[in-house]
C-alpha cells in the first residue's frame, strides 16, 4: 500500500508543493508547528530511517542540499531546524521518511 506521500508524488492527492526535482519533493505541512514548516520527501518510498540501505546515501544527502536551497529561497537560511522522526513513539506519523524544515523567522 502506498503512503500518503507517494500519493502526493503521483498527484493522486493534492498538496501545496513548494519545490520539486527528480528525486525529491517539498510540501507544506498540513499541521504546521512553526511559521514555516515544510516536509522534504524522497520520491523513493522508504518507511523509516532504520530501513535505509547503502544505496540510499546519495538520496539522503540530496535531501539536506534541498533543505539548504529551500531555506535560502525562503530567506530563512539564518535560522531553521531540520529533524527526522523515527517510529510512532517519536512522532513519525507517515511511514515514508521525510525531513522537517521548521523556521519562525518570517
Amino acid at each position: 500500500m502506498s503512503s500518503i506521500f507517494t500519493k502526493i508524488i503521483n498527484r493522486e492527492i493534492p498538496a501545496d508543493i513548494v519545490y520539486e526535482q527528480e528525486n525529491i519533493i517539498v510540501i507544506k505541512d498540513i499541521a504546521p508547528q512553526a511559521k514555516i514548516h515544510l516536509l522534504i520527501i524522497p520520491k523513493k518510498e522508504i518507511p523509516t530511517i532504520n530501513d535505509l540501505e547503502e544505496t540510499d546515501r546519495d538520496l539522503i544527502a540530496e535531501m539536506f542540499f534541498v533543505a539548504k536551497k529551500v531555506a535560502k529561497d525562503l530567506w530563512v537560511d539564518e535560522g531553521y531546524k531540520l529533524k527526522f522522526n523515527v517510529w510512532e513513539k517519536w512522532w513519525q506519523e507517515v511511514f515514508h521518511i521525510h525531513l522537517h524544515l521548521l523556521s519562525d523567522i518570517k
